[in-house]
This record gives C-alpha cells, structure tokens and sequence, in this order.
C-alpha cells in the first residue's frame, strides 16, 4: 500500500497582531453603589483586589453585542476588509445559551461572509488559548487573518448579594486581529491546566452562580502563574528587561503585582486595568492592552507578555509585539 502525498501550500513564517480594538457598557458601577446594597466598603474592596469601579452591562446587552462593537473597532483599525477575515474566533465562559456559539453570529453582523468560526472556552485564560489557535491556523495556511474576541457577560451570573464574587467581576469584550508575518510577531504559547482543582472557580449548574474559593486561587496565582510567564518569555528568545509591558489577567490588583515582581522586568510597563475595569475574564487581557494602546503607554513594535490563568484551573502566556 503506497503512501498519499498531500499538495500543501508551504507554512507561512509567521503571524502577528495588525490591530487591537474594545468596548465596555456605559454602566459603571463604584464601590460606594454596592456598598450601599451590601456590607462592604470602598476600602474593603480596594485593599482586597484593587477595584475603584466596573462596567456593568444591561439586561439587553448581549455577550455578541459587546463582541461585534469590540471586533469592529479591531478590524477597522486593522485596514482589513471584513471579506478577508476567514475565521473567527470568540472567547467566553459566560455564554447566555450553550448553543448556536457566538462567533458566527458575530461574524454574519460584521459583514463577514462564511468564515470559520467558533466559540473556546478556557475561562480567564481564553483570549490567550485563542491567539495560540489563531497564530496557529496562520502559520500552517489554515486561515490568512483571524478575528481574535474575548467577550464576556459575567454580570448575569453574579449573586450580587455575594460580596466574594459581586465586586470582583464585570462585562466587556476585547478584540485582536491577526494577520501573517514575514517575521513572527507572535511567541510560541506556554500553557496547561490542573484539573484536580475544577471547584475553585466554577459556576456548577444552569442554575448557579460563580463561586470562588479566593484564598486558594490567590495561592495557585501567585505561586504558578509567575514561572509559566518566564518560560513564555525564553520561548520568545527574550530575557525579562526586554519587555515594554506585561499585560496578566486582570484577576485581583494584588496578584498582577506579585506576578510582575516575580517577573522583574524593570523596563516593563504592568497593565493594571482592574482597577477601573473589573475582572472581564477572557476580555481582561486585550481590554487591557487596547487601553494601554490608545493612551500611548507602549511603542508599536515592542514585546508585550500577556498572562492568562483561571478556572480549569488553566493557564497561557506568550510574547507578542504591539501592534
């Protein structure tokens, strides 16, 4: 029996982020607004996880509502037409219904036409798992530019009489544009999970909320993340002073520091766009750097570390170069 050779295109050299767009509600919501509703405090919440204020959605503002603003942003400060996107990818754990996934709707409300699309959902580390996926359908001829959007609606998931969950987590959606590269504008992914640990943030049924056991995610944080960052910057072939930014998961302020002391990239700029952003799961991350973008806080062309970690417990980081 003879072998089958397959006619392929030759794999393309690389993939890189041509451009990065947000949204957020326009409801922000302080913590003297829960206070009032719950026993807590602005002091109470700052000093625990570094929240001024959050972005809450309405009721009929939907996870693809906040994902077709965010992508249309990314795509038109890309200078791509939406007919040469060819797959779309959307991160969200926070999914109103499990079926039909968001990223088609999305793409059809767009103006993309037939593209491969698709949901993932790794939680906090999403965003992080779909560059991956997208850097790797570039690369091997799968897709020639990807639309990349971390999109969630944490809100309707909250016991916002539960102060262990309510302060912490909002709503928003981030988005990337990926394209191909002469030279890899992308790093090689580092990522994992831990399975044995699925009751530490989950929400357990259709009918649950989140729940979190914060004390021991502070713990796997702050003790796991750090190495996982450091091997992702190696894979890139950078050292740590390399880096014009770290951009972590936008978890709980305490966190981010302790990561990016571990780190010491004493040239790196930390995002720190919990604080008035919340905890956006899979949109922290773009959220964050497209804020760092539009307020000139990093050069175009300079590494950039983005951390992803959460429930699963999962994990992700790579090197990528602003766009």
């Amino acid at each position: 029996m003879t072998g089958v050779t397959l006619r392929t295109e030759p794999p393309r050299p690389g993939s890189r982020v041509l451009a990065f767009g947000d949204h957020q509600p326009a409801k922000i919501v302080t913590n003297h607004d829960l206070a009032a509703v719950m026993d807590t405090s602005d002091e109470w919440i700052r000093s625990r996880v570094g929240i001024v204020e959050r972005r809450i959605a309405e009721d009929d503002e939907t996870i693809v509502d906040m994902a077709v603003q965010a992508g249309g942003k990314a795509l038109a400060a890309s200078g791509l037409a939406p007919s040469e996107i060819d797959l779309v990818i959307v991160a969200t754990c926070s999914a109103e219904s499990p079926m039909p996934s968001h990223a088609p709707t999305v793409a059809h409300r767009l103006g993309i036409v037939s593209p491969g699309a698709y949901d993932m959902n790794s939680a906090c580390s999403g965003f992080c798992y779909a560059l991956a996926a997208a850097d790797a359908a570039v690369r091997t001829g799968a897709a020639r530019n990807v639309l990349v959007i971390g999109a969630e609606k944490m809100s309707q998931w909250l016991d916002w009489t539960d102060r262990s969950t309510s302060i912490i987590f909002a709503d928003g959606a981030g988005a990337a544009v990926v394209g191909p590269s002469e030279t890899p504008g992308i790093g090689p992914v580092v990522w994992g999970s831990d399975g044995s640990q699925p009751d530490r943030i989950q929400i357990e049924n259709r009918t649950a909320y989140i729940s979190q056991e914060g004390q021991a995610v502070f713990r796997w944080a702050t003790t796991a993340v750090a190495p996982v960052a450091l091997a992702a910057i190696e894979r890139a072939g950078l050292v740590p002073d390399d880096l014009a930014a770290i951009v972590p998961h936008q978890a709980n302020l305490r966190i981010i520091d302790h990561i990016a002391r571990r780190i010491q990239a004493s040239n790196a700029v930390v995002a720190n766009d919990i604080t008035h952003s919340g905890n956006t799961s899979g949109a922290s991350i773009p959220l964050a750097l497209a804020h760092m973008i539009e307020r000139g806080d990093v050069p175009s062309g300079a590494p950039a570390l983005l951390v992803g970690f959460g429930a699963g417990l999962s994990y992700a980081a790579q090197v990528i170069q602003i766009p």
